[in-house]
């Protein structure tokens, strides 16, 4: 059976965000279109390689002779977006894979996320996915996504200058490494 796809061709919003503090954060995915609202959870490490990936695309089509696109190198001004995710954020269901491409006759970057296939014990099963998000972005609301997507992972916990491991606000302790010692 196909699966159902929850597409959102021109999104009025569509931003990483995060639910939780520091260290115990949760990252979404959400997509606006109206009224309609949807939410996908993902790790932070999806969220990063998703914003690096959006990036690559633009840049080698903007490496292209002439620019045939239109792609911006940064974010058009006036496209950026601070704001927190929308009420309600509720989980439609956690990223297992994504996909990136390009659809030349709309100009436009197209994000794929498809669920973490599990069965009824929460086991990773091989399995067809029953639903997908796609979301299509123009050039410039591409670039402002990954801005903001990067800025969203950068606010994390602060990375400990010896041993590079993420420090907790009530305390840190860290093996010096052996080449330090």
């Amino acid at each position: 059976m196909a699966p159902t796809v929850h597409g959102f061709d021109w999104p009025d919003r569509f931003v990483t965000g995060t639910l939780g503090e520091p260290g115990s954060r949760t990252f979404y995915l959400q997509a606006q279109e109206g009224k309609r609202l949807l939410s996908v959870a993902l790790e932070k490490q999806q969220s990063a390689a998703l914003a690096d990936g959006v990036d690559a695309v633009l840049d080698r089509l903007m490496a292209e002779d002439g620019n045939p696109f239109g792609i911006p190198e940064s974010a058009p001004e006036g496209l950026e977006d601070d704001d927190p995710l929308a009420e309600p954020v509720e989980e439609r269901f956690r990223v297992g894979e994504m996909r990136l491409g390009w659809d030349a006759t709309t100009s436009q970057v197209v994000i794929e996320a498809l669920p973490l296939p599990l069965d009824e014990d929460g086991e990773v099963v091989d399995a067809e996915p029953e639903e997908v998000l796609v979301v299509r972005l123009p050039v410039g609301a591409a670039r402002a996504f990954a801005a903001r997507t990067r800025s969203v992972v950068a606010q994390g916990r602060p990375i400990c200058p010896i041993c590079e491991e993420p420090m907790d606000p009530d305390g840190h302790t860290c093996a010096v490494p052996d080449d330090l010692a």
